[in-house]
């Protein structure tokens, strides 16, 4: 049986906070709602429970690897709910600070993506996803900085140019 696309609101948001490791520790009531889930079978989970298998680990190793240096990120993701429904987000992850500038969580709000964004995306995450089960991880990051050095953008360019 085909999956179904969950979609929400151009005005709404999903707004979630890990702790340092990525295990859940907030998610508001429409994260809740869209993932399937209940809060309780939620919290302390690792936010991956909602990693699509569509979703090329190169993606979530840049995200992983700027936030974790205090930098934000902006990412375009698949998610899978309980039940195997998905829904697309345009991520906008944050790491937040204590007073002396240490990490202390992390902050993502999503909202919907734009279907002109989607169209870039999708194509480009199943070429990277199919180069990364051949490939690896590492080889596929290569494809992907030496894609955005052609196009002349940083990855914050191009995905924010979407």
């Amino acid at each position: 049986m085909a999956k179904s696309e969950l979609t929400f609101g151009e005005e709404e948001f999903i707004v979630s906070k890990t702790d340092l490791n990525g295990k859940i520790t907030y998610g508001n009531a429409l994260f809740i709602q869209m993932s399937g889930y209940s809060e309780l079978e939620l919290i302390d989970q690792p936010h991956n429970i909602l990693r699509h298998p569509d979703m090329p680990a190169v993606v979530f190793k840049l995200l992983w690897n700027q936030i974790r240096s205090g930098k934000e990120i902006f990412a375009y993701v698949k998610n899978k709910t309980k039940n195997g429904d998905f829904y697309w987000v345009f991520a906008h992850i944050t790491p937040s600070f204590d007073s002396n500038r240490k990490i202390t969580n992390y902050h993502s709000v999503r909202r919907k993506p734009s279907t002109k964004a989607l169209e870039v995306i999708k194509p480009l995450y199943t070429s990277l996803l199919q180069k990364e089960k051949n490939l690896g991880v590492a080889a596929t990051e290569e494809i992907l900085n030496q894609l955005l050095k052609d196009k002349g953008v940083s990855y914050d360019e191009f995905i924010l140019s979407l």
